[in-house]
């Protein structure tokens, strides 16, 4: 059985409800499909990586499989439980079991806040903790993703991007979840930098038993982080399938473009 399961999964989102007030102009759709009858299933500890072009609607999948934003239809199941009619106690506990790392570790850390605060802010919502064992854990995160816990009494602008990046990923491992989305994790990363990152997303996959949907615009990331890939164009899953059969046997005229544009992967 699937850890998570999607199914028929749409988003509309309607121009003309715009909060600042434009209008699209005469001949034109009111409505974009941002993600248009979407249907997969992630395993319980496996990497599916969503790539696409920017605007594709990876990211608004990624956020509407953690209900960060209601669909206009579709089913999200996580471990037999109905995301979307889910309240009250039964959604605190999928919040805690199905959290975000975002793209952009500059915008993402509340810069009013020391790391301490930042990464203890689950802890402080869903857990019942001392402040003393709320100190230790974030410590313990903290160390986990590879920073000195002197960083606790420090602010994000402090640090640099991969840095608060590694801040973010202690944050979504506070409540010991068993799925993550992975949000372009690396994107504001120079290359250097981001492999670090996926090195350690890697490590902590294999500590935490974690399953990840890792989304990106990189073919080469998601190639080497996933167990299987699926390609998104305009709102649809193109093709799906092992890391291997999409890399070196890519069916949808889309898939081949985006091989074609990356030579590492099209010479190899």
């Amino acid at each position: 059985m699937p850890l998570l399961e999607v199914r028929n999964l749409t988003k509309i989102f309607d121009l003309s409800e715009s909060p600042f007030g434009s209008r699209p102009s005469a001949g034109t759709s009111k409505e974009v499909r941002a993600v248009d009858d979407v249907s997969l299933e992630i395993h319980q500890g496996e990497t599916l990586g969503l790539v696409g072009e920017s605007g594709s609607g990876k990211s608004t999948l990624g956020r509407l499989i953690l209900r960060l934003i209601e669909p206009t239809s579709g089913s999200v199941v996580f471990e037999g439980a109905e995301v979307l009619k889910t309240s009250g106690p039964q959604l605190r506990r999928l919040r805690r079991d199905m959290q975000i790392i975002f793209q952009d570790p500059f915008g993402s850390l509340d810069p009013r806040f020391r790391v301490e605060d930042v990464v203890a802010e689950p802890l402080i919502i869903h857990e019942h903790l001392s402040r003393d064992a709320r100190r230790r854990r974030v410590a313990e995160l903290l160390r986990g993703v590879g920073m000195d816990e002197s960083a606790m009494s420090r602010y994000p602008h402090e640090f640099s991007g991969g840095q608060r990046q590694r801040i973010g990923i202690a944050r979504a491992l506070a409540l010991h979840p068993k799925f993550v989305v992975a949000d372009e994790p690396v994107s504001a990363l120079d290359v250097s930098v981001g492999a670090q990152i996926v090195n350690l997303l890697q490590a902590l996959q294999r500590e935490f038993g974690l399953t990840y949907l890792f989304i990106s615009h990189s073919m080469p990331v998601v190639r080497y982080l996933s167990s299987r890939i699926a390609v998104m164009y305009r709102g649809k899953i193109v093709e799906i399938g092992s890391s291997e059969q999409i890399t070196t046997h890519p069916q949808h005229a889309y898939t081949k473009s985006l091989l074609a544009a990356t030579p590492e992967i099209a010479a190899s």
